[in-house]
């Protein structure tokens, strides 16, 4: 028997509870992972308040990652005790996630725990810092280097953004952030590593289809208008990581930024990224994040607490991370 937050759904009403789940209802999988902690994102709020279609079948284990040793194992890759991550391949939405005690998983999922980084380590990065890890490395790739000039991050406060600031500064880059965000945010942006705060009203203009060269690179978490404002300003040659549609599908742009300057929209998706590129951006985070990243504002908090935290967190009242001790 293990411990885990159930969502069901009674007449379109999403019901919560804390149920001792037997072994045998476990979900499909090759590999039992014993989760240490897994982490309370704005997607979890919105399943667990049933405020956003999040879950697609029921009844649902929410929890869009985790951390934890492996229990049992029928893949030569792992052997019990082993310390893992898994971020995305659905869980918590079409297969059972991180807001249990116990997990039942496919082994291709699964990342092996870089050594200096513990299970609740893992969890204060999440799926924001290897989605944010995952737009650095594509930068520069694409030969994006910090002698060439600022990197603006937009959305610079949420998850993605924040951690993408601290990554930019440790490589060396200056970095631009976009935040309408309090002066605490602000404050604790620019303790991240962030050069200089531009106010997200100056990108309320819609974008002329080509403006004043600015940025050598840049990692968009918004999408939309800002996306759109954000290739026009782009420096020749350069690029963009974008990760986000926080702001909408649709791209109200032209082609004239890829055709005149050579500019580079280069997408990321961490929920289906190749398991190499999973374990090459672990391994970074591990080596790149200071220690000073891990004192920044954390919730630690136990599986009854979340249905509260779900739903202050979807009315924008959480700053910092939120983990769930298991």
């Amino acid at each position: 028997m293990f411990k885990a937050l159930l969502l069901d759904q009674v007449d379109n009403v999403t019901r919560v509870s804390i149920e001792d789940i037997d072994d045998i209802q476990l979900a499909s999988g090759n590999v039992v992972v014993d989760i240490d902690y897994s982490s309370l994102n704005y997607k979890d709020g919105l399943a667990i308040t049933g405020k956003g279609k999040i879950i697609r079948n029921f009844p649902m284990v929410p929890g869009i990652d985790f951390s934890g040793r492996v229990a049992e194992s029928s893949d030569s890759r792992f052997k019990t005790g082993d310390s893992v991550v898994l971020t995305g391949w659905g869980v918590g939405e079409t297969h059972w996630g991180g807001m249990a005690e116990k997990a039942c998983v496919n082994a291709d999922w699964l990342v092996p725990l870089p050594d200096n980084l513990d299970a609740k380590k893992t969890m204060m990065i999440g799926t924001a810092g290897l989605t944010a890890m995952l737009c650095v490395d594509v930068l520069i790739e694409a030969g994006v280097a910090p002698e060439q000039g600022e990197i603006l991050v937009t959305g610079a406060s949420g998850g993605v953004g924040s951690v993408a600031v601290t990554l930019l500064a440790q490589l060396g880059y200056q970095v631009v952030v976009l935040s309408g965000r309090s002066e605490e945010n602000r404050a604790l942006l620019t303790r991240l590593g962030a050069s200089r705060i531009i106010d997200r009203s100056a990108f309320e203009e819609p974008a002329k289809p080509l403006e004043k060269q600015c940025w050598a690179g840049a990692v968009d978490t918004v999408g939309s208008h800002v996306l759109a404002k954000l290739l026009a300003q782009m420096q020749y040659g350069g690029a963009v990581s974008a990760c986000g549609l926080a702001g909408g599908f649709d791209l109200p742009t032209t082609v004239m930024p890829f055709i005149l300057r050579g500019v580079k929209l280069l997408g990321v998706d961490s929920v289906m990224c190749p398991i190499q590129k999973r374990q090459k951006a672990w391994t970074r985070l591990s080596e790149l994040l200071p220690d000073s990243f891990y004192q920044q504002a954390c919730r630690e908090i136990e599986l009854k607490d979340v249905p509260a935290y779900a739903e202050a967190i979807t009315q924008g009242k959480v700053t910092g991370r939120v983990v769930i001790k298991l």
